[in-house]
């Protein structure tokens, strides 16, 4: 079990919608202080009215002054125990179709974003002999799909990232891990729903179902599912647990 964050301070990036939000607003309920961070100020003002997180800093993950200058002014309130690791993006197109553009764009907001964010957070929690730091990457950080090689490259990034990272700082109390959601129902994934139905024809029903078709249990994951194992490894029960790419697909992995 999670148990009580009640003392802890959380800092979800992405935090404003889909999979950051319902993580954010699960560790608010654990009862831990949560500041959301993102682009878009209005999403994040949004989440903290409506409960989901205590405060909001806007911030682009991908410029590392920017990320370095939000989590200063977020720790002003309390020093961050955990960070979630959440903002993302995916872009779809063959690979003949896919620019250096391409690749530097999945690679900047998928792993630099997890990069500047975790290098923020850590020299206070080794000061404090506490932390956890979980990244949210993908099952395309643990398998290849077509027609996105990009993402699927920047995903596997952020999971070598993670296991790495684990054993600099086993020995200081932090834990770093990640959770590979599969399709899950988020905004992202509307998106990519759309893009198919453009390029193919098919209709709603026809697509989702062929995502859905990758889950051996024949759904799309909901945004609570990956937040509840994201809790778990936020909590005390879950000290030993490092280095790990945790896999919420309903078997896809």
């Amino acid at each position: 079990m999670t148990g009580s964050l009640t003392s802890h301070h959380a800092l979800v990036t992405g935090g404003g919608r889909g999979i950051g939000r319902a993580i954010a607003a699960g560790l608010s309920r654990a009862g831990a202080t949560v500041t959301v961070v993102g682009r878009n100020k209005a999403s994040l003002d949004e989440a903290v009215t409506a409960g989901a997180a205590h405060a909001a800093v806007a911030a682009d993950v991908t410029d590392q002054a920017a990320v370095a200058a939000a989590i200063a002014e977020a720790s002003l309130r309390q020093p961050i125990d955990i960070l979630i690791a959440n903002a993302g993006a995916a872009e779809s197109a063959p690979f003949a179709k896919s620019d250096a553009a391409l690749f530097r764009r999945m690679i900047d907001i998928n792993v630099m974003g997890v990069v500047h964010a975790a290098q923020a957070v850590l020299p206070a929690m080794k000061s404090r002999g506490r932390g956890r730091i979980v990244a949210v990457a993908s099952t395309a950080g643990l398998k290849g799909y077509a027609y996105v090689t990009a993402y699927s490259a920047a995903k596997h990034a952020v999971i070598g990232l993670v296991r790495s990272l684990a054993l600099e700082v086993a020995s200081s109390g932090i834990t770093v891990n990640a959770v590979c959601p599969g399709f899950t129902e988020t905004d992202l994934v509307e998106a990519s729903i759309d893009n198919i139905m453009s390029k193919t024809g098919r209709s709603r029903e026809q697509t989702v179902a062929e995502l859905a078709r990758h889950n051996p249990q024949g759904r799309l994951v909901t945004p609570s599912e990956v937040a509840d194992a994201v809790l778990w490894l936020c909590g005390d029960g879950a000290s030993a647990i490092t280095g790990q790419a945790i896999a919420v697909a309903g078997g896809e992995i």
